[in-house]
């Protein structure tokens, strides 16, 4: 939802969040192949395992660094998503998202939570089950049989009794039926669906949804409207994302994907050429120091990178060049590139105007430049 509200065209959100499905999904698996391997060595069960024991005993310190680098960028992600989750059911808006990311980082430091991080998240997804098929029917369901989509916002409404309630009503369907053990736990979540899906639309019916509004409904195409408008013109502006191709950033590219290349010849290497246990311990040992080492210099060196490309695409324009030759390429545009990816300003970026239809011609790459510095 985060993605499709914010992309500036619908194909860029749905590949990203495909792209990010597949991607989510990859790292469950190999979690799972992780802490399958760990409880073998440890000679215990993976629901007993803590998460950093996990980790490190597969990476060493490389895992440790993962875990928070990974933590810290998907945790405002998943507060957001969370907080509009809870915005479908309590409208405040920023009292929701405030109070849900207050109560997710207090939780979370409780030893409790991240020992039992699995029993949890599991519990978690029912929890979430009921929300996500209220959203579902309100969006997708709402205008195929004739209900009115936004009627709570319509209605002038803070809060969406139907919602609460079908919420409240999966919630004990869904933990009643696994209080009676009536079927898997992991299944659960379908009949959840289906029961919310039908109260929520039933109950939305009879509090308004059944009802027209085609005032408010004209606002809001013209609100959509005029957000699609302006979407369209920043993307305009903004124009095409110029890409990095300096020396500099090319080096920082390479030294990132070499650090990763290195890191799976090292896992490679752990998996097939450790014979027996002696093998093993001295090939892992030699993975933990220097795939800690390769995930150090990948993270830098890919950051680095990225905000000198980022430093390119927040630049201004702040100076005018009338002709734009070979000179000014070479001592005042060069110098300016580098003050911009330096990231101390992005005010100064240069437009060039030619006053001869060859200025253009007279560049093989328009928008690009090399230069060469011979040595003396």
């Amino acid at each position: 939802m985060a993605l499709l509200r914010y992309a500036k065209k619908t194909v860029y959100g749905l590949c990203t969040s495909a792209g990010m499905l597949f991607g989510h999904d990859i790292a469950w698996i190999a979690a799972g192949i992780m802490g399958a391997g760990t409880a073998v060595l440890l000679k215990s069960t993976i629901v007993e395992l803590d998460p950093g024991d996990v980790t490190y005993r597969a990476l060493g310190l490389s895992g440790s660094v993962i875990v928070i680098v990974a933590g810290w960028t998907t945790a405002n992600a998943n507060l957001y998503r969370a907080g509009l989750a809870a915005q479908a059911i309590f409208h405040p808006r920023k009292q929701v998202t405030f109070a849900v990311g207050v109560a997710t980082v207090v939780i979370a430091c409780f030893p409790l939570v991240y020992k039992q991080i699995l029993p949890l998240l599991t519990y978690a997804g029912l929890l979430v089950v009921p929300v996500g098929r209220i959203v579902f029917a309100e969006h997708f369901l709402f205008p195929r049989i004739g209900l009115t989509r936004y009627w709570v916002k319509y209605r002038g409404l803070t809060r969406s009794t139907p919602a609460i309630a079908s919420w409240a009503a999966g919630l004990a369907l869904g933990f009643g039926l696994n209080y009676l053990q009536v079927m898997s736990f992991f299944y659960l979540f379908l009949p959840t669906w289906a029961f919310t899906i039908v109260l929520y639309t039933i109950m939305a019916s009879r509090y308004g949804a059944a009802r027209s509004y085609p005032a408010e409904e004209a606002a809001e195409r013209e609100l959509s409207n005029a957000i699609r408008e302006f979407q369209s013109e920043q993307a305009l502006s903004e124009g095409e994302p110029i890409h990095d191709d300096s020396l500099m950033s090319k080096v920082l590219r390479g030294v990132a994907w070499i650090a990763l290349a290195v890191t799976l010849v090292l896992a490679l290497i752990v998996m097939f050429a450790s014979g027996d246990m002696v093998a093993y311990e001295r090939n892992v040992g030699f993975f933990y120091t220097w795939g800690f080492i390769c995930t150090i210099v990948y993270f830098g060196s890919a950051y680095w990178a990225l905000q000198r490309t980022k430093n390119l695409n927040r630049a201004r324009t702040g100076i005018v060049h009338v002709g734009v030759g070979g000179f000014h390429r070479s001592h005042e545009a060069f110098y300016t590139d580098e003050l911009l990816q330096s990231g101390g300003t992005t005010n100064w970026g240069i437009c060039g105007v030619g006053l001869r239809g060859t200025d253009v011609a007279s560049n093989p790459s328009p928008g690009y430049s090399s230069v060469q510095t011979p040595s003396p």
